[in-house]
């Protein structure tokens, strides 16, 4: 099974290209999915977070209000720190068992759709690894028009991820969704080509080396949750 990484940066496109992979049939395990699952009311993820943040960031039905969450973190390093900190494990586990689960079913290909992807070393269970990248310019007026927000806040959001030059310098490909959705849809294609052709006996190796890694790393995240709450 080949593991291939999906990462870019806030409005960099990352979803349409997701979206794309996913209209051809493509597998995909969405990062933001879990963490949206993992802050669920009554989960560990929850429990963290509302005991760190306080009741204030919960809505009258007890789920966490994420928009107010985000405005929290956004503006605050340290606070944006401490709940990377208090979600990794559960995210890195729920992502690890989505895998697991997608290769027991027989898939030759899935995506991992993680932002985070470089900052929660998650990289290295990914091969190839795509960025979506756009410019720095482009990437701003996307992120204020698509969310209504102004410019300084769109900053702060943009400069709370890795730098998308960074990012590049560590892809495997790079799809350059500054243009057109032609221009793009071009690019994802030449790219759906090279992801979905038959592994070679060293992808092979890599893949295979890859899909244990991840069933041990979601064994031992999932045991090491458990002890956690074994002890409250």
């Amino acid at each position: 099974m080949r593991v291939v990484g999906l990462t870019g940066g806030i409005a960099s496109g990352k979803s349409t290209i997701s979206n794309l992979f996913k209209s051809e049939g493509i597998p995909i395990v969405d990062a933001d999915i879990v963490a949206r699952n993992v802050l669920r009311k009554g989960t560990g993820g929850w429990k963290k977070v509302v005991a760190a943040f306080g009741d204030c960031i919960l809505q009258e039905n007890g789920e966490v209000d994420r928009a107010l969450l985000g405005q929290i973190v956004f503006s605050d390093p340290d606070k944006r720190q401490l709940l990377n900190r208090l979600l990794a494990p559960y995210i890195s586990s729920g992502i690890l068992w989505e895998v697991v689960k997608l290769w027991l079913k027989g898939s030759e290909v899935i995506i991992l759709d993680i932002p985070l992807l470089f900052e929660a070393k998650m990289d290295r269970f990914t091969k190839p690894i795509i960025v979506v990248w756009v410019d720095p310019d482009t990437q701003l007026r996307r992120l204020m028009v698509r969310d209504g927000i102004p410019e300084e806040q769109a900053k702060n959001r943009i400069n709370a991820q890795m730098p998308l030059h960074l990012k590049r310098t560590k892809a495997d490909i790079v799809i350059d969704n500054s243009g057109s959705l032609d221009e793009t849809r071009a690019q994802f294609d030449q790219v759906l080509n090279g992801v979905t052709s038959p592994l070679n006996w060293k992808e092979y190796i890599i893949s295979r080396n890859g899909v244990v890694s991840v069933i041990i790393s979601a064994v031992v995240g999932v045991l090491a949750v458990q002890k956690h709450f074994s002890r409250m």
